[in-house]
């Protein structure tokens, strides 16, 4: 693998996120697309001509397990419903390709340690999909930390929403358990920006929510507690316009970043103060999130490096999710483990 330049891709279902995705890969320089497989008769040939180039060479099937046992492919994209993606996960795995799991990897703690065992057995990298990790924007705010212009950390803000649309009912139509509602659709995001700010995990979790007819949270909100009175707020809704947004706010100051799902030809901007009275504005380079998440995967496997994005970090989101939708149902603030 050390002599190969180029990460060889297939992507398993033909998943919304394609529209990002799949051109991201077929952009990075150190990857290329050979193929897409999709369970539902003609869907994979269908993402595949709305997306891709008409000169690329990458094919489409109808058939998923054909797919992952390729010979000219070393790893997997894995987009599928959040229910699938452990048992896909261990299959590709199997397989004995890497792979890239979008968020969240898996619906509890114990799958996300058999998807662990499984890569290290097979000598595979995993990772979880949060592509906004690697937009430099992140970078800067870690930067104006850092310099401690702002202080201390002592709260975290996040907020993800969209109203939902009928083409997306999909993701409220089962209940929690089964994968379906705000939580595990937007919530690893909002959970993962705000513990990503903290040197430590929380200690406790609370969370409020409400359930649709089928179980499903549409809206919810929570608070996760790191100690000494350093708090981290998330909120995530399908009832609400679209935000994508987090704020830190420390002893000196604070940060504001408007916009985490940056579309590529944004500029991302910044906002930052402090209690003397500064404040600024800062306008970023362009930047695609999704292009250098698979830039970044691609050389983790083509040199031999560890992501970025740990499997013991996706352990730890999952048990925050998991703790503050018990104390939705409890009523009561959570401890984690």
């Amino acid at each position: 693998m050390s002599q190969q330049k180029v990460l060889r891709w297939g992507i398993l279902g033909a998943a919304r996120v394609n529209a990002r995705l799949m051109p991201a890969i077929i952009e990075a320089d150190n990857a290329e697309l050979v193929a897409i497989a999709s369970r539902r008769p003609g869907a994979a040939a269908e993402v595949l001509s709305q997306y891709a180039p008409s000169d690329t060479k990458a094919v489409a099937l109808d058939d998923i397990d054909a797919l992952i046992q390729r010979d000219d492919i070393d790893a997997i994209y894995l987009p599928m419903a959040n229910e699938e993606h452990t048992e896909w996960a261990l299959k590709v795995i199997a397989q004995g390709k890497h792979v890239l799991i979008e968020k969240p990897m898996a619906l509890s703690v114990e799958d996300i340690d058999l998807i662990a065992a499984a890569a290290q057995k097979q000598n595979v990298l995993v990772m979880e999909g949060f592509m906004y990790c690697f937009h430099p924007q992140h970078e800067r705010v870690a930067e104006i930390i850092a310099s401690g212009q702002i202080g201390e950390i002592r709260t975290v803000r996040t907020c993800f929403s969209f109203p939902m649309q009928p083409a997306r009912m999909y993701r409220i139509n089962r209940d929690i358990e089964h994968g379906g509602g705000a939580m595990w659709d937007i919530g690893p995001y909002a959970v993962h920006t705000a513990r990503k700010w903290f040197d430590h995990a929380p200690t406790h979790v609370s969370a409020m929510a409400k359930l649709n007819d089928h179980g499903a949270d549409v809206s919810l909100a929570g608070v996760m507690d790191f100690g000494d009175g350093r708090f981290a707020h998330f909120d995530m809704s399908f009832e609400r316009a679209r935000r994508s947004e987090y704020e830190i706010i420390g002893t000196l100051g604070g940060i504001k970043c408007d916009t985490v799902w940056q579309n590529p030809d944004d500029a991302p901007v910044l906002h930052w103060w402090t209690d003397a009275g500064e404040q600024y504005e800062e306008k970023l380079p362009i930047a695609n999130h999704f292009v250098e998440e698979i830039k970044h995967f691609s050389d983790c496997v083509l040199s031999n490096k560890t992501p970025q994005l740990s499997i013991q970090d996706a352990r730890e989101n999952c048990q925050v999710i998991l703790a503050a939708l018990a104390s939705v149902n409890s009523g009561q603030r959570e401890a984690l483990v």
